[in-house]
């Protein structure tokens, strides 16, 4: 369903200066040519994701997780390799960036929800099965500016699992909220695998990765340095990053 090869994902740190043109400037004046600095957040990367698949993605910050997400939903275009997808994606990668701030949560329901695709008759059908799994009514007509970090998160949640997609790309997301919004997430999660949808999966939980999926793929520096079995992969990691501390 997901096939993912000899992706390599370069960007070119020179132009995150700020004074990056007049730098350019001043060096061309002064017969001096840029030194060219990249980095490499993924390194030819491939393996595949069968239908019905829940795939872990692990390594420490930096590994080039949350960048091969984004090239596998389609945000990020691969610098080499090419990914191919088939079915419908659903994203949960960054959770709220389709918000409105300024917006009430009883209207970014309905905004998010166009945003990813759903119709108007759709999302108020669903509404009530939003509102009561967000945890969020009493502050339904709240400008989302006010609410915290945790609460914007249980509502994009709540929108983005109002349907069972194809294939779920997740970032990340079953540690927003409380405890007790973790473990609804962690049950909408299995409920969502059981009935099929194929899972992308990043956390630095590994009793999430345990509990959750098939198979686990380990990136360090932008690399595959293991992929198969979760329980043996997930105990090599954890061996490795106790060993260094």
């Amino acid at each position: 369903m997901i096939t993912i090869d000899n992706v390599t994902m370069k960007f070119d740190l020179g132009i995150e200066g700020t004074n990056y043109l007049k730098e350019n400037l001043i060096n061309l004046l002064k017969g001096k040519k840029k030194k060219a600095e990249y980095f490499y957040a993924l390194k030819n990367v491939t393996f595949k994701v069968e239908t019905g698949e829940v795939v872990g993605i692990i390594g420490r910050n930096g590994a080039g997780k949350s960048t091969l997400l984004k090239i596998v939903s389609g945000v990020m275009k691969p610098t080499k390799g090419k990914v191919s997808v088939d079915g419908a994606i659903s994203p949960m990668i960054e959770l709220g960036a389709g918000f409105d701030m300024e917006l009430t949560a009883r209207e970014n329901i309905y905004l998010n929800g166009a945003v990813l695709g759903y119709s108007k008759s759709f999302i108020e059908d669903k509404f009530e099965e939003i509102v009561e799994f967000s945890e969020l009514r009493e502050f339904l007509d709240v400008p989302v500016k006010n609410f915290s970090s945790g609460m914007i998160a249980k509502l994009a949640f709540s929108i983005a699992t109002i349907v069972n997609p194809e294939i779920l790309i997740v970032d990340e997301i079953l540690s927003v909220g409380d405890i007790k919004f973790q473990e609804k997430s962690k049950n909408k999660m299995l409920e969502m695998i059981k009935g099929g949808t194929t899972v992308l999966f990043v956390s630095h939980s590994m009793e999430q990765i345990e509990d959750l999926c098939t198979k686990v793929v380990w990136l360090e520096h932008g690399e595959i340095v293991k992929m198969g079995d979760t329980k043996k992969i997930c105990k090599e990691f954890i061996k490795t990053m106790m060993e260094e501390n």
